[in-house]
């Protein structure tokens, strides 16, 4: 079997990836299959740490929804994860209820302050947000959203949901390779902030690979959560400790910031890709790029390329550049600008883009479209349970650990997601005080005939639409199992369009992971690709899928991370 690699544990973070030639599946002969799928019939939890989906299956065995094994997933990952979850950061849901048969969205993500302004900041001489310290924090929205989750299909206390991290928090637990090489990579970052140290570095030092991590600033927090509910967050003594360092800090996330925050229930999009429906949420998160990619490469004869030639991996890039061009301009907070969201994802309009790629040329520069002359590190988990009722969740601090801004007593560390704002006026994503940055965090689903097919996501900045894209091709046109399209050579573009709308130059440039031959390479060379090397820039994939007619769930997990998926 494969040897796999150490995987990404936040934007745009590096790790090794190791493959050996020797490497295939005994029954699919896939050369890069890391491992089966696992199939389950009561419920199942796939996510990117072992003790976080043994954590959702004992809520699920205790007669928990798939709701409260999200949240309590969720919650540790916080703690053995912090390298891209906390209750510092932000949150995004989708969940099929079995029993209403449709699908619920929430966009748990939270607002600027609103006694920043853009003229302040451009006062300050800032061409963009920081990506550390006090300025770049905003509301931090997972706390409310898994109040709001709860409130809507959770059967089971929130105090049983979060007991198990309390406890692992109080008692510790033994860090993993992968988590304490990121949280040492943090320390030279993050380590100069008031508060992080004392919480993440009791010691003098980050703990190493085996050693027992203890967080009861954490335990504390979440018992007061569990007890008081969201108000105790939001508007209690936690929001004032907040408030007050940030204050202390030189920012302006205020204890009113905090009070007034909301949660949002908003509408899953979709758009056909034969026959299957992929359903992500609208902005301000970036998931109808993976929509818009996938309509722009439907026109194409897929399957006949395979998934390592060079005439795919053309096609994905170009297709991924026109996408990336209209994230850029049109994603955004939906309460401060009218998007067109479903004209970006229609048919017709990516039909019309895919006519302008060159077939024999990769594209050096990609200007946004116009669809209104038609008219017509993070953390990905995945839940389901016996009623059939199934949850993708994605959460995050954003940059790894987040700002650094780590407030005293607390247990953990506050996102820096406003860096995403564009500090240019009079764009849909420029900043303004209570506005919603975009996001790149983004969960997925897929139903087929109106019944629920696929519950999966793919944790890692830009990537992920790229990634959600990728995983769906691979499983519907070149016919891989769950497994085996998360451990398939993946493909990433980086650069063309950023979310500000600059572009490098001559289009940005191609990573392909170990296993495409070199034939490829040198065909997208010649077609006018720039090749470089990206180590562990890919992703980190939790999936799991059911059967309708038996009701039976097959998973897979991320072989480039800790993940583990697991069922009963």
């Amino acid at each position: 079997m494969r040897v796999c690699c150490w995987g990404l544990s936040s934007l745009f973070v590096g790790a090794l990836f190791v493959t050996t030639s020797f490497a295939y599946d005994r029954v699919t002969g896939a050369a890069f299959a890391s491992r089966s799928e696992v199939y389950a019939s009561h419920g199942m939890a796939a996510t990117s740490q072992p003790l976080a989906t043994q954590v959702a299956l004992d809520v699920l065995k205790q007669g928990g929804s798939a709701v409260d094994a999200a949240i309590a997933a969720d919650a540790m990952l916080g703690l053995v994860e912090p390298t891209g979850a906390g209750i510092g950061g932000d949150l995004f849901a989708i969940v099929w209820s079995a029993k209403e048969q449709q699908l619920y969205g929430l966009n748990a993500s939270g607002r600027s302050p609103k006694s920043l302004t853009l003229d302040m900041l451009q006062k300050m001489g800032l061409k963009y947000l920081p990506p550390y310290g006090p300025l770049p924090v905003s509301v931090p929205g997972a706390v409310d959203g898994w109040y709001e989750l709860h409130k809507k299909f959770g059967k089971l206390s929130m105090s049983k949901n979060l007991a198990p991290t309390i406890a692992y928090a109080r008692n510790g637990f033994p860090v993993s390779e992968l988590i304490a090489y990121y949280m040492q990579r943090s320390a030279k970052r993050l380590g100069k902030f008031p508060g992080f140290k004392e919480t993440y570095m009791p010691n003098g030092a980050m703990p190493k690979t085996g050693e027992i991590f203890k967080n009861p600033a954490l335990a504390n927090t979440l018992e007061k959560i569990a007890k008081g509910g969201r108000d105790v967050f939001y508007k209690g003594d936690i929001a004032k400790s907040i408030a007050a360092y940030i204050k202390a800090q030189g920012g302006y996330l205020s204890y009113e910031d905090l009070a007034s925050h909301h949660s949002e229930w908003v509408k899953p999009v979709s758009a056909n890709y034969r026959g299957y429906d992929v359903w992500e949420l609208p902005p301000n998160g970036q998931g109808i790029a993976a929509l818009q990619i996938l309509k722009t490469m439907e026109p194409y004869d897929l399957k006949a390329m395979g998934p390592l030639s060079p005439e795919y991996v053309h096609l994905f890039v170009e297709a991924k550049k026109l996408a990336f061009a209209d994230r850029a301009k049109f994603y955004s907070d939906p309460d401060f600008n009218n998007i067109p969201v479903k004209q970006l994802i229609s048919e017709q309009y990516n039909y019309q883009r895919a006519q302008l790629i060159d077939r024999d040329k990769a594209a050096k520069s990609v200007e946004p479209g116009n669809p209104n002359l038609l008219h017509g590190d993070t953390v990905y988990l995945t839940t389901a349970d016996a009623d059939g009722n199934m949850v993708s969740l994605i959460q995050s601090n954003y940059r790894g650990m987040g700002s650094g801004m780590t407030p005293p007593d607390l247990g953990f560390v506050l996102q820096d997601r406003g860096q995403l704002f564009d500090l240019t006026p009079g764009k849909f994503n420029s900043y303004a005080p209570g506005k919603r940055p975009f996001h790149t965090i983004i969960p997925a689903f897929v139903t087929k005939n109106g019944k629920p097919w696929l519950s999966f996501g793919v944790m890692g900045g830009a990537t992920q639409p790229q990634m959600h894209a990728q995983i769906l091709i691979n499983i519907i046109d070149f016919g891989m199992n769950l497994q085996e399209a998360g451990d398939a050579p993946r493909i990433l573009h980086t650069g063309s369009t950023q979310p500000t709308g600059e572009q490098m130059e001559d289009g940005g440039y191609v990573s392909l992971e170990a296993g495409f031959p070199m034939e490829t390479r040198r065909e997208l060379m010649k077609k006018g690709h720039i090749l470089r090397d990206s180590l562990g820039a890919f992703g980190g994939y939790q999936a799991i899928g059911v059967d309708v007619d038996t009701g039976v769930y097959r998973g897979a997990s991320e072989s480039r991370k800790d993940g583990q998926v697991s069922g009963y």
